[in-house]
């Protein structure tokens, strides 16, 4: 079994009462950003810390994945515990870069999701993990303030961002 779904059974409570020990998932942004130097020593936290909060966006926006739930304002709820479980283990690891970071690639999300567009949503994830891994660039705020102007090319330059693995671009 995964540390997921073995984490959020330890945690007991509607959460482990709605985890499907089945579940199989690829593997997506939670290990794009434990494979960067900034989570060095500590890769193994930050994966289920990242997967908590990408399982909450799941829980919100969907497709379900580990935790499944039928009632739709009980999801949201499952998932606000689940922001709420892997935000605080990063705020205790001391990261205060990755917990901002978090906090945008959230509301970033959310805006995405509101505008119906999946793929867009993907790549805030997909640039945030490399900004967790790596490290902030300019490049990456860039494209962070392109989606929150509208701009029809933030999907573009949120996906040049994740391109970039030093944190320098």
């Amino acid at each position: 079994m995964m540390a997921l779904p073995r984490a959020l059974l330890a945690q007991g409570g509607a959460l482990a009462a709605a985890v499907d020990v089945g579940a199989v998932w690829e593997p997506g942004p939670a290990a794009l950003a434990v494979s960067g130097p900034r989570v060095t020593g500590s890769a193994t936290e930050y994966e289920l810390l990242l997967e908590m909060i990408l399982e909450g966006s799941y829980l919100h926006y969907g497709p379900q994945r580990v935790v499944s739930a039928a009632d739709p304002d009980l999801a949201l709820l499952l998932g606000d515990q689940l922001y709420a479980l892997g935000l605080s283990r990063l705020a205790a690891l001391g990261d205060v870069y990755a917990v901002a970071e978090l906090a945008d690639v959230i509301s970033l999300e959310a805006q995405a999701h509101a505008a119906a567009d999946r793929a867009l949503a993907a790549a805030v994830w997909e640039a945030g993990a490399v900004a967790i891994g790596w490290g902030p660039s300019p490049t990456h705020q860039s494209a962070k303030r392109l989606l929150r102007a509208g701009d029809p090319g933030a999907r573009a330059a949120l996906l040049a961002a994740a391109g970039q693995r030093n944190g320098s671009g």
